[in-house]
């Protein structure tokens, strides 16, 4: 086995340049900082979303009102073709069955069945909601619908 030799490349280890020391090392006095002002003290720092001094945009702003937003629910859509596709007459579709067979793709979603499409097949269906031309449909072709409540 041959003895490799790993050096980083040319140019990738750089020295720390070294400032406040002195004016004979080209950074010293104000140490690259420029002169005066905020920047150049120390400590010398503003908080985020300050503009010199203006009312920020976060005040100027009013904030009022309720957003429902943490608290809106999102269902995975399952038109009813999907189920003529993949299920046969006399099954069974639950959450369980349609993750199976590879129509969603987690467990933890809740699931709503829509009604696009034709239905033939005798179908036994238990799912969080069910539009009403779904629902519809199923009956029609023999089955049942069982809503999660």
């Amino acid at each position: 086995m041959a003895d490799f030799i790993l050096s980083a490349p040319e140019g990738a280890n750089k020295k720390k340049r070294i400032v406040g020391r002195g004016s004979s090392s080209g950074s010293g006095t104000t140490a690259g900082k420029g002169n005066k002002g905020q920047q150049s003290r120390s400590g010398g720092k503003t908080y985020i979303g300050f503009e010199g001094g203006q009312m920020p945009l976060y005040r100027r702003i009013a904030h009022r009102g309720f957003s429902n937003y943490p608290f809106k629910k999102e269902f995975v859509i399952v038109n009813i073709d999907i189920l003529e596709e993949k299920f046969s007459s006399g099954e069974s579709v639950t959450k369980e069955t349609l993750l199976e067979k590879g129509v969603i793709k987690s467990a933890d979603c809740s699931i709503k069945v829509l009604g696009n499409g034709e239905l033939t097949k005798k179908l036994t269906v238990d799912v969080d909601k069910v539009s009403a031309s779904a629902k519809d449909k199923i009956e029609k072709a023999g089955g049942s619908v069982k809503v999660a409540e």
